[in-house]
């Protein structure tokens, strides 16, 4: 967080098919997925089962968790709602990427209070502050090939498992239910490639705070009015 510039505490989120030992089960009711992710934020470790899940119709589709049987008409509902209003092409939508696999628990966490790794950590902050973590992640050979991700922020999860370090440019959703600021961007990071990345940081901060002098005094001599 120091050498990134950042405010917010990156989030660590783990599937699991065993329960978790050692950490409290949530309780409560949340509107998202995402949600879980704001609470994490701000220094609660928890886990939650597919039920927590289920008042989020696309987080649940991403997380690859089906909704019960009385409940699967609002994901339709959902998609229908945002195809009519221009939000979303409804051929769009398998290109959304989800788990493999639906989790049977999801731990969450302030990345340093994690006492696992992760499966991915969410880091959120101003472009010029995700711009190192992702030429770190480039440094490391983490970066996917994949181009800024787009709604719903949710996929960023498997996209990342799947395809390495992402960047995501967030939805409407998200900002409402997390409060991330209209400046913010996400960049979620998997977590077999942490230790690489953050080993990248402090080079790529370095480089980033020669390199700023540098074009400066570039702009001071070369331009002209």
């Amino acid at each position: 967080m120091d050498t990134l510039g950042i405010t917010r505490r990156p989030v660590a989120i783990t599937f699991r098919d065993t329960v978790p030992g050692g950490i409290e089960k949530f309780t409560g009711v949340e509107p998202s997925s995402c949600s879980y992710w704001r609470i994490a934020e701000g220094g609660r470790s928890f886990y939650t089962v597919a039920g927590d899940h289920y008042n989020c119709p696309i987080g649940s589709y991403t997380h690859n968790t089906p909704l019960p049987k009385d409940r699967e008409p609002e994901l339709m509902q959902t998609l229908t709602l945002m195809g009519e209003i221009g939000y979303v092409k409804m051929e769009e939508i398998p290109g959304i990427f989800k788990l493999p696999q639906p989790p049977a628990y999801v731990v969450y966490s302030p990345l340093g209070d994690a006492n696992a790794q992760p499966s991915v950590v969410l880091f959120s902050g101003r472009p010029a502050r995700m711009m190192l973590l992702v030429e770190a992640a480039t440094r490391a050979g983490a970066m996917s090939q994949l181009p800024l991700l787009a709604r719903p922020t949710c996929m960023a999860l498997p996209a990342a498992l799947q395809s390495g370090v992402v960047a995501s440019a967030g939805c409407v959703g998200n900002r409402v239910y997390t409060e991330v600021g209209e400046d913010e961007l996400y960049v979620a990071v998997p977590g077999k490639d942490l230790e690489r990345v953050a080993s990248e940081m402090q080079v790529i901060a370095t480089a980033n705070q020669t390199l700023a002098g540098y074009h400066r005094a570039r702009r001071e001599s070369l331009t002209v009015s």
